[in-house]
This record gives structure tokens, C-alpha cells and sequence, in this order.
């Protein structure tokens, strides 16, 4: 059994090398073997701050404050890509506790993952007539002619990572789309890698090419480390995710052998590269504890939660606030009842790691709850 080894290191400490390689950068270059020779200081002295403020758990709730009161009798219907996958399943849970608080009904009917059956799964929702659909983690271009057909019948709808940003989307028609800003999160994502290697790091990095925004999320990491001179990216993997447990064992073995000791660090798109990873390396005897140190830059699934908490193998991610966001699709939808416009709040990023999750297996901020039942009157 690896030991249970903390494997981030603290804000405090992240801030005090910072400002200590600052004020070595003014007196001349960096000389020596220690903290002073990170490659990046102004670089770093930024992430270490951005990394502190993500890592907060205590953290005061800035979305709506202020809306329309409950709309009564309403019925929505989310319609998931699939409920195996746990971000997918962690928001359709938020939106029928929400939806319990509000006095609504909601049906969930599960695309299970292709195609055809996410289109199968849309046509049924509109065949029900509810007030309102979600689109829980799927494309609506590829439902176009369902996404017409609501349209038409005057249905609203609501994406959760549906579209590439957050907001109202026009091209697909969307009320609202629910999702932490990409950019945000690969920023984080990368800040935490300088940070934690104080400016000095071998990085692999997992994406899936296939998908436009894994592609678009994987470069923009690339471009955050590279702000660090003394960061090296060692390779890319395109691994895409329906093959990801069949093909990163492997990978992650000819990784191992390839680049030994220089591979420190590891940031993937999504935590799920990882629970395939842990078998590899393992058997190349690297500690659970790292290195390398893994950072999912995903939906924080509980089984990432689980491997970070116990030091197997991942050390953090940037995970979305599911149930919070369950929650705010349910005022959404209440906003457009109204006739009112789409609210503005965008969930900050939040970096979880053993240190901060406290043995939790989600990231749960406080404050939305209370403020939405006071919205709401309920």
C-alpha cells in the first residue's frame, strides 16, 4: 500500500516562494539549485496566487440574489447523453433537488451514450410536452432536427456543457448554456502544475482531439504552461475517451520508459484518464503519491475525489459544482417562465485536493441553496 503522502503544496508556502523568486528576479538572474532557479518567477509569483484563491473553500456565493418567484405546475425533462457518465448524472440530480424545492416534476430519459439514442431520447422528451428540456452534456447540433421541432413546439432549452461557453446561445437555440468558462479552467489547470513544481516541470498532457472542445480546452493549457520557460511539455497524447481503457495503460507504460524521472507532472482534460493510468503505473512502481502529479482538468468525479483523498495516483482537479449547476437550471428555466432574460453567473473555478475536500467526493460550495429558496419564496 502507497502511503497516504500530501502531495499539494500550500497556499502559504506557494506564495512565500513566489515572492521570493520576485525579489531574487530584481538583484540579477537566478543562480543556485533551490526554489530561486524556477524558471518563471513573475510567471509563478501569478499562479501561485491564482492557485490559492481556487483552492479556498470558503468561498461567499456570488450568483442571483434577486429574480422571479416560483412558477407553479411546470415539468422538465432532462434528457442526458448518458447517466454513466458522473458530471451528466451529478447535475440531473441537482435539478431534481432543486426541482423538489421549487414544486416541479422531472423525468430523466438517458441518451446512454450514442447518437442514435441521445436522438431517440430528445424526440421522446418533446413528445411529452413538458414546460422546459435539458440538454445534459451532449451536442444539440447533432439532435438538429429535435432541437426544431422544440423550438417550434415553443419548449425552452437549457444545455449543461451543451455549448462551448456559458450564456445564451443563438446557433443552437438555447436559453442558456450552464458551464465553467474553458479558459478559466485551463488556466488553473496550468497554474497548478508551475505552482506545485515551483516553476520547474515535465508535463504530459491528455486530450481527446476528436472532441472540438477537448481539442480547444488542450490547447489552451499548452499555451498557459508554456508562459513558463521553465515548464516543459513532453508530449501530448491524444487518447480518445471511448478508447481511453484500452489505450492509456499502454501509453502510460511507454511514457514511464521513455521520459523516467523528467515526467513530473500531468494534466488531462478529464479525471477518467487518470483511473486508467493508476494500473500503469503502479506497475512501473511509481508512488501513488506521485510523481508524476496528476491534475484533472474535468467534472471532478467522484471517483477522481476518491483517488485524490486517498493519494492513489491523482493529486487534484478543477471540478464543477454539479449540483449547484442542477440548481441554477432550474432558475433559469423559472427566468424564462417569466419572460425574463438568462441570468449571467458563471461558477467560478475551484481546484480540490486532499488537503481542502475534507474527504468529500464532490465540490459542493455553500450559500446557492438559501439564496435560490429566497428567490424562489420557497
Amino acid at each position: 500500500m502507497y502511503s497516504n503522502r500530501k502531495t499539494t503544496v500550500t497556499a502559504a508556502a506557494l506564495l512565500a516562494a513566489a515572492a521570493a523568486l520576485v525579489a531574487g528576479c530584481e538583484s540579477g538572474p537566478p543562480t543556485g539549485t533551490g526554489p530561486s532557479n524556477a524558471g518563471c518567477p513573475a510567471v509563478l509569483a501569478k499562479a501561485a496566487t491564482a492557485v490559492r484563491q481556487a483552492e479556498s473553500t470558503d468561498v461567499a456565493w456570488t450568483g442571483p440574489t434577486s429574480g422571479p418567484p416560483a412558477a407553479s405546475d411546470k415539468t422538465i425533462v432532462y434528457v442526458a447523453q448518458t447517466m454513466t457518465n458522473p458530471g451528466v448524472a451529478g447535475v440531473a440530480k441537482g435539478v431534481e433537488e432543486a426541482a423538489k424545492v421549487i414544486g416541479w416534476d422531472v423525468r430523466v430519459i438517458d441518451g446512454e451514450g450514442t447518437p442514435a439514442g441521445i436522438q431517440a431520447a430528445l424526440s421522446q422528451a418533446i413528445t411529452l410536452k413538458p414546460s422546459g428540456i435539458v440538454i445534459g452534456g451532449f451536442d444539440p447540433r447533432l439532435t438538429s432536427q429535435q432541437v426544431e421541432r422544440a423550438r417550434a413546439a415553443r419548449i425552452p432549452l437549457i444545455g449543461w456543457h451543451a455549448v462551448d461557453a456559458p450564456g445564451p446561445s443563438e446557433n443552437p437555440e438555447l436559453f442558456t448554456n450552464i458551464t465553467t468558462r474553458v479558459e478559466d479552467v485551463a488556466k488553473i489547470s496550468a497554474d497548478w502544475i508551475i505552482a506545485r513544481s515551483q516553476g520547474r516541470a515535465g508535463v504530459v498532457l491528455f486530450t481527446d482531439d476528436s472532441i472540438p472542445f477537448a481539442k480547444n480546452k488542450a490547447e489552451l493549457i499548452k499555451k498557459e504552461l508554456a508562459g513558463c520557460s521553465g515548464v516543459r511539455l513532453l508530449t501530448y497524447e491524444n487518447i480518445p475517451i471511448p478508447d481511453a481503457s484500452n489505450r492509456t495503460p499502454q501509453a502510460v507504460s511507454s511514457l514511464v520508459s521513455r521520459f523516467q524521472d523528467e515526467w513530473t507532472d500531468s494534466v488531462a482534460i478529464n479525471d477518467l484518464y487518470f483511473a486508467d493510468a493508476a494500473p500503469a503505473l503502479r506497475a512501473a512502481g511509481r508512488p501513488g503519491s506521485g510523481p508524476p502529479f496528476n491534475i484533472g482538468a474535468g467534472d471532478g468525479d467522484p471517483s477522481a475525489f476518491q483517488r485524490i483523498n486517498s493519494g492513489q495516483f491523482q493529486a487534484a482537479t478543477v471540478p464543477e459544482p454539479l449540483s449547484q449547476q442542477g440548481w441554477q437550471i432550474i432558475d433559469e428555466f423559472n427566468r424564462a417562465f417569466a419572460g425574463q432574460p438568462a441570468g449571467d453567473y458563471v461558477a467560478p473555478v475551484h481546484i480540490a485536493t486532499a488537503d481542502n475536500s475534507s474527504g468529500a467526493t464532490s465540490w459542493d460550495p455553500s450559500g446557492y441553496r438559501e439564496a435560490y429558496r429566497k428567490i424562489w419564496g420557497r
